[in-house]
C-alpha cells in the first residue's frame, strides 16, 4: 500500500474560488445556483480550516474585473454576501472565527460597506481562524493604493524616500498585520494567479486542481494538503525551510 505524507498544516492559504459558472454549465443549471454552491463550499472550507487547525484563509471572493460580468450576476453575487452574512456572521462568531474584508470600497453601495463594517466589527475580538475575504479586490490596484500612501508620507515630510524598504510596503497594503500566505490553491484547472494577492505571493506555494469550486471537499483539501507537505521551500535560498 502506498504510504500517504504526513499532513503539514499551512498557517495561511489563499484560494482562488474558481468555476462556479463552468460548475452550473456543465449540469444544464444557471450561473447563480453554481454561486450558491459556491458558498457551500466556502462554508465547509471554514469549517476545513477550523478543524485542521489553518490560522489564515484568503478566499478570492470578488475581483475588482468581475466589474465586467453581466449587472444581474453582480447584482446575485452582491445579495448572496449579503446572505451569507446574515445566515452565518453567529456561527463565525460562535467559532472564534474573526473576518476581515480587504480591497477598495470606493464606489461600493452605502448599505454594503456597512454591512462589511459590520461583520467585520462583530468578529473582531475572535482569536481563532482569521478568514480574509478579498472583495472588489485587484493585486495591482492593492500595491497602487499602497504606493499612493507612502507617496503622502514622503510629500508630508514624514518619511525620506531612502527609508523605504520592503516592509515599509508591506505595512501599506491591505493585509498589513497578516502573514503571507504559504499555500495558494486555485480550483477549476486554471493555472494562472489573476491578480491575486500579487505582492504577498512572492513564496507561496501553487496548486492547481481540476475540480470547480462546488466540488472541492475534504478529499479535495487533504490532497492539497499532501502535496504541500512534498514541496522544499526555500525561500531563495539552499537549504529548506518551514513556514
Amino acid at each position: 500500500m502506498e504510504q500517504r505524507p504526513r499532513l503539514r498544516i499551512p498557517n495561511h492559504i489563499g484560494v482562488i474560488m474558481d468555476g462556479n459558472g463552468r460548475w452550473a454549465k456543465a449540469r444544464g443549471k444557471r450561473r447563480t445556483e453554481g454561486h450558491i454552491e459556491g458558498v457551500k463550499a466556502l462554508r465547509n472550507l471554514v469549517q476545513l480550516c477550523i478543524r485542521y487547525g489553518v490560522a489564515h484563509l484568503t478566499v478570492f471572493s470578488f475581483s475588482s474585473e468581475n466589474w465586467t460580468r453581466p449587472k444581474d450576476e453582480i447584482s446575485f453575487i452582491f445579495n448572496l454576501l449579503r446572505r451569507f452574512v446574515a445566515s452565518d456572521l453567529q456561527n463565525l462568531i460562535r467559532n472564534n472565527v474573526r473576518v476581515r474584508i480587504i480591497g477598495s470600497r470606493e464606489g461600493l453601495e452605502p448599505s454594503l460597506v456597512r454591512l462589511i463594517e459590520d461583520v467585520e466589527a462583530k468578529t473582531a475580538s475572535n482569536t481563532g481562524l482569521v478568514l480574509i475575504v478579498a472583495f472588489n479586490y485587484g493585486g495591482k490596484a492593492e500595491i497602487a493604493d499602497a504606493t499612493r500612501r507612502i507617496a503622502r508620507e514622503v510629500a508630508a515630510g514624514r518619511l525620506s524616500p531612502e527609508a523605504i524598504t520592503e516592509d515599509t510596503i508591506a505595512g501599506a497594503l491591505y493585509t498589513a498585520g497578516l502573514p503571507d500566505p504559504d499555500l495558494i490553491i486555485r480550483t477549476s484547472g486554471e493555472q494562472r494567479i489573476s491578480n491575486f494577492l500579487l505582492w504577498q505571493a512572492a513564496y507561496s506555494e501553487f496548486v492547481f486542481v481540476d475540480e470547480y469550486w462546488p466540488d472541492f471537499d475534504e478529499a479535495s483539501f487533504v490532497r492539497v494538503l499532501e502535496t504541500f507537505a512534498l514541496r522544499d521551500r526555500r525561500f531563495g535560498g539552499i537549504e529548506a525551510k518551514q513556514p
